[in-house]
């Protein structure tokens, strides 16, 4: 059966193939799935229309008791499969095997969305699948029910399926729908501006709802209308925008008391991304803020990123755009954003912390994105196997030098091969002294023996373009590669 994908689910190739194969196996025997994401991603809009081009079922999951979630289902079940009487279930036991009974004619999809509001009233729940999904149990082995949980709370959704919880071993999908990447974002934004583009993706990221409901359809129409985009839509009260970040800490199950955690971000938007920078910012000790770290990264806040010269050393960045710029931007003077009509004043007075702490460092990230993802892989010689950032430490200066992506490639025998290392300035037109300042780390990482450095390449990012000197530098030699904002987004 082939389950064509609706004109209007904007890309999502791969989740969508993904599912399809999942919903459409013809193999006997009930199969369990989960998919997960952050909120507003389109999952639901995905897995609804999935059910729909199949005919199968969906049940969306409400913060609710759980004799009230077992109602609304049983209501629900009714309603699509039209039994002689009304379905009334006493226990999800019975319930589960009413949706393994839907499978036995063919393979149906089946959605449970939202599913940690059921399991949080009801913990016993994921035991109560892995009893239904027993590989023997008749009930299943006579079902080819297509069964997907779907949830956006990361850190509940990542331990449904991880060491010895209950359904490890029984899923056959563990699908995770990602914002859109850079160059996505831009096409589902309309935006061909390159460096418009990369300024909108710093503040909203590659979510698709924050497009299509929160600004209703609102892009900026070229950089003449940036700023006037910014006031109306994120920085204006009226929008949902204005509160989602907000919003997208408070709607984490594992996040109680939102204050320290609130604290946590805000120090890394301003610029503290080691632990031991983030306890002096907030003046406690490393220890009190280990869990609120640990609890954010597994609710997909805040990402942990190793520096590549130094293991030991780890740096954190916040994973989603919209809530660095709050905590950069809207967050030290939200009493004065709250009053209508205040936010093109705040924002005149803002821009250049915006540069400074959101801007500068998003562009960083884009550019280890289009490394690892986007760049064809003779530019590196080799395919890279991961895209960092570190900080080289120069013995003669007792200084260190930032490098702002490292590209390392697969160790087959012997040291892994440094494939390159770039610097990525989006102000500054960039030119010899950049050059110069690679070379000379490049030196240092050859003496310091960690990596081999015979074939590393120098690539110098800008979002503001290369002088005359750079240029022939890049032309005249085969080491040198200067990669501008048309090619991070494949305009060239």
């Amino acid at each position: 059966m082939v389950v064509d994908k609706p004109a209007e689910i904007f890309d999502r190739e791969y989740e969508w193939s993904a599912l399809t194969r999942f919903i459409t196996d013809a193999q006997p025997g009930a199969t369990l799935g989960v998919v997960s994401g952050r909120r507003r991603q389109g999952k639901t809009f995905l897995l609804d229309a999935a059910c729909r081009a199949a005919g199968g079922f969906y049940f969306g999951a409400t913060e609710a008791a759980d004799a009230e979630s077992l109602r609304r289902f049983s209501a629900a079940l009714t309603d699509y499969s039209r039994p002689a009487t009304p379905y009334h279930f006493a226990h999800w036991s019975e319930a589960i095997d009413a949706l393994l009974a839907l499978g036995a004619e063919r393979p149906l999809p089946v959605v449970i969305d939202e599913f940690p509001y059921l399991a949080k009233v009801n913990p016993e729940l994921p035991s109560l699948l892995q009893e239904a999904f027993r590989p023997l149990r008749d009930q299943r082995t006579a079902s080819r029910t297509r069964l997907l949980l779907c949830g956006s709370a990361l850190s509940f959704m990542g331990k449904l399926l991880a060491g010895n919880a209950p359904l490890r071993g029984r899923s056959g999908l563990d699908l995770l729908v990602r914002p859109l990447d850079h160059r996505l974002a831009a096409e589902f934004w309309g935006i061909a501006d390159p460096r418009l583009a990369l300024m909108v993706h710093a503040i909203v990221g590659g979510t698709p709802a924050y497009r299509r409901e929160f600004a209703r359809g609102d892009s900026p129409a070229d950089m003449a209308d940036f700023d006037d985009w910014v006031v109306r839509t994120v920085l204006n009260p009226e929008t949902p925008l204005f509160r989602e970040a907000r919003y997208l800490l408070a709607e984490e199950p594992d996040l109680r008391d939102t204050t320290l955690y609130l604290s946590v971000l805000g120090a890394v938007a301003d610029g503290n991304a080691t632990r031991g920078g983030m306890a002096g910012y907030l003046e406690r000790k490393a220890t009190d803020i280990a869990h609120p770290i640990n609890v954010l990264e597994d609710a997909g806040l805040l990402r942990r990123d190793a520096d590549v010269f130094r293991e030991n050393r780890p740096t954190y960045r916040i994973a989603e755009p919209l809530i660095a710029f709050y905590h950069a931007i809207m967050r030290p003077v939200w009493d004065q954003l709250e009053r209508p009509g205040s936010a093109n004043r705040v924002w005149q007075a803002s821009r250049r912390r915006f540069v400074s702490n959101v801007l500068g460092p998003h562009f960083e990230q884009v550019c280890r994105d289009w490394a690892l993802h986007h760049a064809e892989h003779d530019l590196f010689g080799g395919l890279p196997a991961r895209v960092g950032h570190g900080t080289v430490h120069d013995p003669a200066t007792r200084t260190g030098h930032e490098i702002d992506v490292a590209v390392i490639g697969v160790a087959d025998h012997g040291k892994a091969p440094l494939l390159a290392i770039g610097e990525a300035e989006w102000n500054d037109t960039m030119g010899a002294a950049h050059i110069d300042r690679l070379r000379h780390i490049r030196d240092l990482i050859t003496r310091a023996g960690r990596y081999d450095t015979s074939q590393t390449k120098l690539i110098c990012f800008s979002g503001a373009g290369f002088n005359d000197t750079a240029r022939q530098a890049a032309t005249s030699s085969s080491e040198l590669h200067l990669v501008d904002l048309p090619a991070l987004y494949g305009h060239n």
